[in-house]
């Protein structure tokens, strides 16, 4: 057990550092931008409250657009309007490096994954290995299949469950991680293939909710690295217990993956193999990939791949059992473009203007990370005439963004015609162009998952309006449904959705073989 003096002395230490950081700080001509008054050491961090992206929207709102912070010893500055967050993003090579955390040190194998892995030679060679063999077009277009098979499973088992209520979210999780399990893994990852539930599936979405969780956490010890052995909130230690679940099971999927390929001649059909392969080739100016980079870069799919679509989706369902009316068209939209004897496919998706309007709306108001990942900037530099200090934190939150009143007409409502032709947004996408509404960010840390996303969220959500009427449980009437959302780095639910089903289309539909 630590003694009261050395934490004491520990304490006292912090302080001395923190004042002499100050004594010493760069001086600049130019202002830090404006924000709330810091506390002594632990600086602003009393000012985040529960729900960091709604307290951080209220400063933004009293001191403007572009924020400064202190949290601990580390200046913070946050975008929270889109002409600020494009000046940040547009040419960030500046901001293009993450600052040290907790989480990639202690879960993502110690930044050597795509998502925290500092902007470099080894970032880029992870960042090509994704480009042209996980996420290409092409790569995209091979396993279509794959993504259509799992969502009419999903199906099948939402209808199979008849008058009882489903946990959307339960089904939708075990769908987004076979899907990806198939493409990555060669085979499904959870469950018999009927798309029912799965104590396994279970577990691991807890372990993926987990990982958001802790990694929202504002961890003292990031900011105050004198106080970081001390884990005073006790997150690291849930961290690494953590790491050892994921790293056991992404070691069992590798390792087990290496046997059953050992002496195999035959083209690739799954992107482990393909990623085994590169071991043996130096991809880039990188070098070759090892075996941790492989595990670092499973890590990332599986739950930034994941959640983030499963959650979204559930967030669009519950957004349109709200309002029945947009549902209509949709569903008439589907109809007339897809019938009533088959399921929705992917090469139906570019024919749905209006659900696509609807997937943006979604995107706007439930940005699966609403708070951006934090970058760094690696020089000092000069925004909107105030000065950025060399090691700022830069936070965007596009929470904040894409609520803003100066930008969206009646920003709480949902409403998808904003984005049809004729609406106030019609041209404006969410692929990281277009800075009012940028859900998986933009620059060179756009995530490297997009176009897979977009895809799973327009399947999964038109498939499900398509082949299904649908009603909350118990009886409780769309207007009370409660929107909550829960703590994290990703926005989930509070409460998970519980729905009935009437399925809507040909019998056949709901009875097809499952491949």
């Amino acid at each position: 057990m630590l003694s009261l003096s050395l934490i004491f002395f520990t304490i006292l230490f912090a302080i001395l550092v923190y004042y002499l950081i100050n004594s010493f700080r760069q001086r600049s001509s130019l202002p830090l931008p404006p924000g709330p008054r810091p506390w002594p050491i632990i600086g602003n961090l009393p000012h985040l409250g529960p729900f960091p992206h709604h307290s951080i929207a209220d400063l933004a709102r009293k001191y403007g657009p572009l924020l400064h912070l202190r949290f601990g010893f580390v200046d913070v500055v946050v975008a929270a309007s889109a002409s600020v967050a494009e000046q940040f993003l547009k040419n960030d090579a500046n901001f293009a490096s993450r600052p040290p955390n907790a989480g990639a040190k202690y879960i993502a194998y110690n930044y050597q994954d795509l998502v925290f892995a500092p902007y470099g030679p080894r970032w880029r060679m992870l960042r090509k290995i994704s480009s042209v063999h996980l996420f290409s077009a092409k790569a995209l277009d091979d396993f279509r299949h794959v993504r259509q098979e799992e969502v009419a499973i999903l199906i099948r088992a939402v209808a199979n469950a008849g008058s009882k209520a489903v946990n959307l979210a339960q089904l939708l999780n075990i769908c987004t991680v076979n899907a990806l399990g198939r493409v990555m893994l060669g085979r499904r990852v959870f469950g018999d293939g009927s798309g029912g539930s799965d104590p396994k599936a279970d577990e691991f979405k807890s372990m993926v909710v987990e990982v958001m969780v802790l990694a929202g956490v504002f961890n003292i010890g990031d900011f105050i690295p004198a106080l970081e052995w001390l884990d005073l909130q006790g997150v690291q230690a849930k961290m690494k217990k953590l790491h050892k679940r994921f790293d056991a099971f992404l070691t069992t999927i590798l390792e087990e993956h290496k046997i059953n390929g050992a002496g195999t001649t035959s083209k690739h059909t799954d992107m482990l193999s393909t990623l085994i392969s590169l071991k043996d080739d130096a991809d880039g100016e990188g070098g070759k990939l090892t075996d941790t980079e492989i595990k670092a870069l499973l890590l990332n799919m599986f739950t930034a791949g994941t959640d983030t679509s499963s959650s979204t989706v559930e967030w669009a369902i519950a957004e349109l059992i709200r309002h029945p009316r947009i549902l209509g068209q949709v569903q008439q939209e589907l109809d007339t473009v897809v019938g009533r004897d088959r399921l929705v496919n992917e090469l139906d998706l570019p024919k749905l203007t209006y659900l696509q309007a609807v997937v943006k709306e979604n995107f706007r108001l439930h940005p699966s990370t609403p708070l951006s990942l934090p970058r760094m900037a690696t020089d000092s530099c000069e925004i909107n005439g105030y000065h950025i200090p060399k090691g700022a934190t830069l936070l965007v939150n596009v929470w904040a963004i894409a609520r803003d009143p100066d930008q969206w007409t009646d920003p709480l409502e949902f409403k998808p015609e904003r984005f049809l032709p004729g609406g106030a947004k019609p041209n404006v996408d969410v692929r990281g162009n277009d800075f009012e509404v940028i859900p998986f960010g933009a620059g060179r840390r756009i995530c490297a998952g997009m176009s897979l996303g977009l895809r799973m969220v327009q399947l999964l959500t038109a498939s499900l309006v398509h082949a299904f009427d649908w009603e909350l449980a118990d009886g409780l009437l769309p207007e009370k449904l409660n929107m909550d959302e829960a703590f994290g780095l990703t926005l989930q639910r509070a409460a998970p959705l519980m729905v009935h089903q009437r399925p809507r289309l040909a019998e056949h539909v709901y009875r097809a073989s499952s491949s």
